[in-house]
């Protein structure tokens, strides 16, 4: 492609016909060639058909009518390079040994390389394996006449097809024809699968198979057998090729063996395969080696140290290393990394070909003859070490994003290619302009998953070459391969440079100016504009458009005269306007003589004088140098005027002397220095009658003479009022809106119609008209009738909103329409139009005159291709049918019934890249363990993927929770499986699935919803011990955060930190014995998963610490939380109160006790503890006793029937429960009611109003530290244990899975001596129990009819309310004694029970009316 200037106007000596090049090879002795270009506008020209790779001398003349001018000076180019276009030369191939191939050619003739010879490239691929064919690249030698090269690493006596080739950089040349080729033979390797049978005390069967590798002939075996490491026994056979099996006899019974056997060609033996075998003892499978350690972590390799299990009576043929791969877990498969023959002695392995920054886990497994062992035990989990990545970023595109901005893409490396901290891993973007030597810039991108980059600031319309590379914390992988890209076309940045401007007339001026700067240029310059107004006026900006960029320079005409001009030049491209140039060059026009005076008015009139104003002329077109005024009567010719000169700054004259009632003509011109201008004529009479002028007639607007933004405006003149009318005002109205303007106050008193211009198309106006004379205006006419201006094309394209590409020959064009006022008319439908983008090809331009600067882009463009749209109410349009990957430019248009507005700004778009318009199909989830989900799915319809599928999003959220919990899993391959791991067990999930190619996401799948497997479940979420006193505590916890599953259960597990001291333990018919010694080994209970999170834990011992363990179990148990606590009052909790003594009044009794200290805050509440007395179990029986009191009345009916109990009295303050007080002297159990409560049916409520749990016998004999001592029984751990509690005394801490969950009620206790009338008295009764304590303020009566009980002044009253579900016929109200006073106590209905009793006592009193 050649381009010229013109020749300067000034060397054109006359009008340019065109131009001739002329050409021909640089320095050779050739014909010179001709190109003839008979349009002087077109200054550039495709050259075609030339020589590839040649350098050419060009020259071009301009031509006139005269002839042919000069020639420039010569410009030499070479020609791009392009692929050779022969092979080489005499090649020739020969093999050199069993693996390398020998290749001998000529380098081809010079002229068909057309370009830079950039080496050879030796080929040699299998018959019918072409698409596994081995490249070998050669350097050129440039010395020798013979080229030589090498193929190594070829297979063994087998036959090549080779070939060889030329190539340049653009590509490569044809191959020579191919020759067949066969490697030479070698020796065979190992046979396969040694084997032995028929094993007896002097012979055995040997079998083997063909060796994998030939490498040549079989001409042979050769098999030999030895005694176990003594050579000097050797026997050697050596058989026919066709026998692969053989008895070896002779054999000494019970002796080890080694036995050899390997292939022969006619290179020699093959490599040996042997094994060792024992006569007369069978070959058994071996055992799994031992002792794995690992070693040596590099990142890549690691080396793993065993000891070799049981041989099976026969040597080791081979090693197997399998491995667990980046997830590591008991449900994971192995996969076979690595193996290791013929070294049956190996110690160690060293396993290469890991992968960097990945979790393994290792086994291995050893390989007799008779087969595989069973794996080793797994090795310790390691992580290999972090390494650079170590492949590059692959399908990397780069596209246009703007006039500075590239856009980028690839696919982002598989996980297993990070080779480091995924954390770590990134993108590093590397872009340069091509062919500059400007400094190549870097960009670093830390999202591992990101796949595309806009590159930014870039300079418009130029090429830039990208590259991408992997990072990670290491280092940095391989570039890519590079990409180009040419950012779009923009309009220029800077004006023309050199504008000057002349004035050549009044009324013209020369401009010209020289070419944009090339890096200012921003695309190709298709004309230049020329912008200039008059100097400090309003007047809109006037453009003068020289098309082409052949030409510089234009000549302004139909310009003011003697008017001064800003002038600037701009350059446009295809996008639009540049910037325009500065700074802004004044110019004015040559003077001229001057137009007429303006706005003549006669202020004075008498009937013989007048006096006349006036203003300078509207166009003076020069200086003003005098004013000349004429005057006559208007009867007489011009030969008898009368004229007097004035001075340029005279404004008004006086004349006298004329004639009564007459009328006169005055004429005013003015001069400049280019002589006497056009004068002004006016009428006046000589009168003093003068009037203001009468309105017009109503003005009318002929049919025809209706335009889309003019009318023309008829009326008839009013009366003068003997004083000629000086001009016309005419005003407008735009309906609806009712408000006048005034279109012009200067219509010419000689006219009768008025063209009114300046209106909207298709819009309705009025129009009226006043007259104005020198004495003053006349009213204004009446208002025309409405008149609707004609439709017009539309002033404004419509705004297009995005163009992207909806499937690969399409694309989706989105716009909005504009204003209904810009329409102009009725909307009646959109155009567009389209054009395929050719950014490596120039086009020439003719040269015509443009109106105006709004002229349509078609009009300096190769022609559109174009779509009608006649629905106006569309907003959005497909363009199909496109070619794909191809670049295109689309404009848009709207018209109506007049015609087309103008286009729109060009958008750009690249087709052939579309995003899928379907999601995948079919989605199938499978729930394979308690964390993992196997995902599988069809791709979209082939007709909906718009290109090669890429890879897939995976979106998945917890149902109901997908703003806190969704995730995103992309897989960058195109394939249909995905194990989505570490989720939560027992949850369900909502899973969608979204297709990608390179033009981006495609939509998600319906979400299809799944729930994985139990699993074990989290630890309980607290630990928390209440109501801790000397022997018991409340144990609580909350429920795993994750259950993972349905809970089944809890285990709680619980023993003391140190061995307890059982020197205190008493017989227990003692009636006096110490603190029991408490649990003194681990005790496990299982609580059912139903049941209440809490337990009350007895019989501990007084100072002693003890742990307790929790876990959740759904179908298995999860991990534990643990606490510690220590029995036995805490720092600050309150002293013992004095020994308690008893008082007995029937049936009722009352502990009396002194208040003990009160530790370091006030005491809050007491509780009362109780024992039988042959027990010794302590358990609280009335708690919340005020902390006024020191006696506490209860009825006996409460204590089993026929036991003696012991009382102790435990103060209470903020700092908890503290020491009890001595135990009160026994007390036998009333037995005169039979209904009485029972010891093991006893209700006590915790702080919490959690029931306590207790067993009524605790003789029950366990192992030694609750068996028998000194023939006496101890007391087993008494541990409540209701229906869904089960209790073991074995120390199952590390065996919860072993135990079967209890579901009786009964305690489970080893055998031991004890009587079946002990057994019955084993039972246990779970009772809810509410408390309430009024203290003595008074209470108001209630009468509300919804309450059932009142009360009225209690002093010292406590109430108990007992209720079970399981007995409800069991509990009431007992005895009848009357009551000195009655006192009630009010229970709001909803917190009585349905089934239950009310006591109420107060002192020693009963009080039966109760109801």
């Amino acid at each position: 492609m050649i381009q010229w200037q013109p020749p300067p106007e000034s060397h054109q000596n006359g009008i340019l016909r065109g131009y001739v090049i002329r050409y021909r090879l640089t320095g050779l002795p050739v014909d010179i060639q001709y190109k003839n270009l008979s349009n002087p506008e077109v200054t550039n020209l495709l050259l075609e058909d030339l020589i590839i790779w040649t350098n050419y001398e060009i020259e071009v003349a301009a031509y006139n009518g005269a002839g042919l001018g000069v020639y420039c000076h010569k410009v030499t180019e070479w020609t791009l390079q392009g692929v050779p276009t022969i092979a080489p030369g005499n090649v020739k191939a020969e093999p050199v040994n069993s693996t390398t191939i020998r290749f001998t050619w000529t380098a081809p003739n010079p002229q068909f390389i057309n370009g830079i010879n950039q080496g050879y490239k030796l080929l040699a691929w299998e018959p019918g394996k072409e698409d596994e064919m081995k490249i070998v690249t050669v350097r050129p030698n440039f010395q020798d006449t013979v080229h030589v090269g090498h193929v190594t690493g070829l297979k063994k006596f087998s036959d090549y097809y080779t070939s060889v080739l030329c190539f340049t950089t653009p590509g490569d040349g044809p191959r020579s024809p191919p020759r067949r080729v066969r490697t030479h033979e070698d020796t065979p390797g190992a046979v396969g699968h040694l084997s032995f049978t028929e094993i007896l005390d002097t012979s055995l069967k040997v079998s083997w198979r063909d060796p994998n590798e030939k490498n040549g002939v079989l001409t042979g075996y050769r098999i030999s057998w030895e005694e176990y490491n003594r050579t000097n026994t050797r026997v050697t056979h050596y058989l026919p090729n066709v026998t692969l099996e053989y008895r070896v006899t002779g054999l000494t019974a019970l002796t080890t063996y080694t036995i050899e056997v390997a292939g022969m060609t006619s290179k020699g033996q093959g490599q040996l395969s042997s094994s060792t075998i024992s006569s007369g003892v069978p070959p058994e499978l071996p055992g799994p080696p031992t002792n794995l350690a690992i070693s040596n972590i590099g990142p890549r390799t690691v080396t793993l140290q065993f000891k070799p299990g049981y041989d099976g009576k026969t040597s080791i043929s081979r090693w197997q290393v399998e491995a667990q791969v980046g997830v590591v877990g008991e449900n994971e498969d192995w996969l076979m990394v690595h193996q290791r023959s013929n070294e049956p002695d190996a110690r160690s392995l060293e396993v290469s070909g890991l992968n960097p920054y990945t979790f393994y886990r290792f086994r291995m497994r050893q390989v007799n003859i008779v087969g595989t062992s069973p794996p080793s035990q797994p090795s310790r989990k390691i992580q290999t070490l972090q390494a650079p990545p170590d492949m590059a970023p692959a399908n990397v595109t780069l596209r246009t994003a703007s006039e500075t901005s590239l856009w980028l893409r690839w696919v982002p490396l598989p996980e297993w290619e990070y080779n480091g901290n995924p954390d770590s891993v990134g993108y590093r973007v590397q872009y340069s302009r091509t062919g500059a030597p400007s400094k190549a810039l870097l960009h670093v991108i830390g999202d591992r998953l990101e796949r595309e980059f806009t590159i930014e600031d870039l300079e418009e319309w130029t090429e830039y070459e990208v590259r991408v590379q992997a990072i990670n914390g290491i280092g940095a992988g391989p570039w890519s391969q590079p990409v180009r890209g040419r950012t779009r076309e923009s309009v220029p940045s800077c004006g023309p440079t050199n504008v000057s401007a002349f004035a050549t007339t009044s009324s013209s001026i020369l401009v010209r100016w020289f070419e944009v700067p090339e890096p200012d240029r921003n695309g190709l310059i298709l004309g230049y504009k020329v912008v200039y107004k008059e100097k400090d006026s309003d007047s809109p900006l006037q453009f003068w458009m020289v098309e082409g960029n052949g030409s510089h320079s234009v000549q302004l005409t139909a310009l003011g005269k003697y008017v001064l001009y800003e002038i600037q030049v701009l350059a446009f491209t295809r996008i639009g306007d540049g910037r325009p140039s500065s700074p802004t060059i004044l110019e004015r026009t040559l003077d001229d003589v001057p137009g007429p005076p303006v706005v003549i008015l006669f202020p004075e009139v008498r009937t013989t004088s007048v006096r006349l104003i006036w203003q300078p002329p509207s166009q003076p077109n020069g200086i003003i140098l005098a004013y000349q005024i004429t005057y006559r009567l208007n009867s007489t010719n011009s030969n008898t005027a009368t004229f007097d000169v004035l001075n340029s700054s005279a404004r008004q004259y006086t004349v006298t002397g004329l004639r009564p009632e007459s009328v006169y003509v005055f004429r005013i011109r003015a001069q400049t220095r280019k002589g006497w201008g056009e004068a002004a004529e006016a009428l006046v009479v000589t009168t003093v009658k003068r009037a203001r002028p009468q309105p017009t007639s109503c003005p009318t607007v002929p049919q025809e003479k209706v335009q889309a933004r003019s009318v023309l405006l008829v009326w008839e003149p009013g009366s003068d009022g003997l004083s000629p009318v000086r001009y016309y005002t005419v005003q407008v109205r735009e309906l609806p809106q009712k408000n006048w303007t005034v279109h012009s106050a200067s219509v010419s008193h000689e006219s009768g119609s008025y063209i009114v211009d300046r209106l909207k198309p298709f819009t309705s106006y009025q129009f009226r008209v006043k007259a104005t004379n020198d004495i003053g205006d006349s009213d204004y006419s009446d208002e025309s009738e409405a008149i609707t201006t004609l439709q017009d094309a539309p002033d404004e394209a419509p705004s297009i909103l995005s163009v992207t590409p909806h499937t690969t020959t399409s694309v989706l064009i989105c716009w909005q329409p504009p204003p209904e006022e810009k329409i102009n008319g009725i909307l009646l439908g959109f155009r567009i139009r389209y054009r395929e983008l050719l950014y490596d090809r120039l086009r020439s331009f003719s040269v015509y005159p443009i109106s105006s600067a709004s002229a349509g882009w078609g009009e300096l463009t190769s022609p559109y291709s174009m779509r009608n749209i006649s629905d106006s109410s569309l907003a959005q349009y497909e363009l199909d049918n496109l070619m794909k990957h191809k670049r295109y430019e689309i404009r848009m248009s709207v018209y109506n019934a007049v015609g087309e507005g103008p286009t729109s700004s060009p958008q750009e778009v690249f087709v052939g890249e579309a995003v899928p318009t379907a999601p995948p199909q079919n989605v199938v989830i499978q729930s394979a363990t308690a964390t993992q989900f196997d995902v599988t799915w069809d791709p979209p319809p082939l007709e909906t993927q718009n290109g090669d599928i890429q890879g897939y999003k995976i979106f998945f959220w917890e149902y109901k929770r997908k703003n806190e919990t969704e995730k995103l899993r992309t897989l960058f391959l195109p394939e249909g499986i995905v194990k989505l791991k570490n989720l939560t067990g027992y949850t369900t999930y909502m899973i969608s699935i979204a297709a990608f190619n390179a033009a981006g996401d495609g939509p998600r799948s319906p979400p299809t919803r799944a729930r994985t497997q139990q699993a074990a479940p989290s630890a309980p979420s607290f630990i928390h011990f209440s109501e801790l006193t000397t022997t018991s505590v409340n144990v609580s916890w909350g429920e795993p955060v994750f259950p993972n599953g349905i809970l089944d259960g809890y285990r709680l597990i619980y023993e003391p930190c140190m061995p307890v001291d059982e020197s205190s333990v008493a017989c227990v018919d003692c009636l006096h014995s110490p603190s029991p010694p408490g649990v003194s080994k681990i005790v496990t209970v299982d609580v059912k998963g139903n049941a209440p999170l809490w337990l009350k834990i007895k019989d501990l011992a007084d100072g002693v610490t003890y742990n307790y363990r929790i876990r959740a179990k759904t179908f298995t148990y999860g991990p534990e939380v643990e606490a510690n606590i220590t029995t036995g009052p805490g720092e600050g909790a309150p002293g013992p109160p004095g020994e308690p003594f008893i008082s007995r009044y029937g049936s009722a009794l009352t502990i009396h006790w002194t208040n003990g200290d009160p530790g370091r805050a006030p005491i809050t509440r007491y509780v009362i503890e109780a024992r039988p007395s042959d027990e010794g179990l302590w358990d609280i029986l009335i708690k919340d006793i005020p902390k006024e009191v020191t006696s506490y009345t209860f009825n006996m009916d409460i204590l089993k029937q026929g036991i003696s109990y012991d009382f102790r009295v435990i103060g209470v303050n903020d700092y908890g429960y503290g020491s009890p007080s001595q135990p009160s002297p026994s007390i036998s159990g009333n037995n005169s009611n039979c209904n009485a409560l029972t010891h093991g049916e006893m209700v006590s409520l915790d702080e919490s109003r959690f029931p306590a749990l207790e067993l009524n016998n605790r003789r029950l004999s366990v192992k030694n530290s609750f068996c028998r001592k000194n023939g006496v029984y101890t007391r087993s751990p008494p541990r409540p244990s209701p229906g869904s509690l089960h209790y073991s005394d074995e120390d199952v801490s590390t065996k919860y899975n072993d135990l079967i969950p209890a579901e009786s009620s009964s305690l489970t206790e080893k055998p031991s001596e004890i009587s079946d009338s002990q057994k019955k008295r084993e039972r246990m009764l779970l009772l809810f129990a509410f408390a309430c304590h009024l203290d003595r303020s008074p209470q108001k009566h209630s009468h509300d009819p919804k309450q059932k009980f009142l009360i009225s002044y209690p002093l010292n009253l406590h109430c108990r309310l007992l209720t079970t579900n399981h007995f409800p016929d069991r509990w009431h109200l007992s005895g009848s004694a009357s009551c000195s006073r009655t006192d009630l106590l009010l229970f709001p209905l909803h917190t009585v029970p349905q089934l239950g009793v009310i006591a109420v006592r107060q002192g020693e009193e009963r009080c039966p009316n109760v109801s």
